[in-house]
């Protein structure tokens, strides 16, 4: 029985750079959808897998962190690093699934802008999470990233109030503005969800100074 108590030291990384992994198919996924949006179904369906694929690696992950003893970073840091890396995915989902609700056809430029940030904000996160079993010695480095992440934040807000200023000068459809504004606003805070476990890593890695 104690034998299952012992740490699993890279069993938690491992969690979390596959969850790294699958944010940024998700993210290749929904680039794809953007460019060709006229594969939307399957495309929407895709990123519905990896949300799926995403769930069951924190689910195993808060099973592992509750039936081990001694966990190689603090236990509420492996919790909040793993929910908020699931909270990336399921934001991407929910991008994918409301441009299939409001059957969206054409693509705004700034959307492109805005995926093209994301994508940044979740590689970024992948080179730090990546540097976490040596944290000690790639702390510098894996900071380096976390301020990489900032920048992309930063620049999507820039890129959606310009966008928000670009749609209500453009559109004279109430409803078309509601919608490009919900698909906005949803894409911007996907990079606010990348943000966040930026801080966590940052914060970690502080710990471990």
């Amino acid at each position: 029985m104690f034998r299952k108590l012992l740490p699993k030291t890279g069993s938690f990384f491992e969690y979390f750079e596959q969850h790294s992994r699958l944010s940024k198919q998700a993210c290749a996924e929904l680039d794809a959808l953007a460019a060709n949006p006229d594969n939307l179904e399957n495309r929407v369906g895709h990123i519905k897998d990896i949300e799926h694929q995403a769930d069951d690696v924190t689910r195993h992950c808060i099973d592992a962190l509750h039936s081990t003893f001694i966990t190689p970073i603090d236990r509420s840091d492996i919790h909040r690093l793993i929910s908020r890396l699931d909270d990336i995915i399921d934001t991407v989902d929910s991008i994918a699934a409301r441009m299939l609700m409001y059957r969206v056809t054409t693509i705004r430029p700034e959307m492109k802008l805005l995926i093209k940030t994301l994508i940044e904000a979740v590689d970024g996160i992948d080179h730090a999470i990546k540097g976490l079993p040596v944290l000690r010695k790639k702390g510098a480095e894996i900071q380096k990233y976390c301020y990489d992440v900032y920048d992309a934040e930063s620049r999507a807000d820039a890129i959606l109030n310009s966008a928000l200023v670009h749609l209500f000068e453009d559109e004279n459809d109430p409803i078309h503005i509601i919608k490009w504004k919900d698909i906005l606003e949803r894409l911007e805070r996907a990079t606010d969800r990348c943000q966040e476990v930026a801080q966590i890593i940052s914060g970690i890695v502080i710990e471990a100074s």
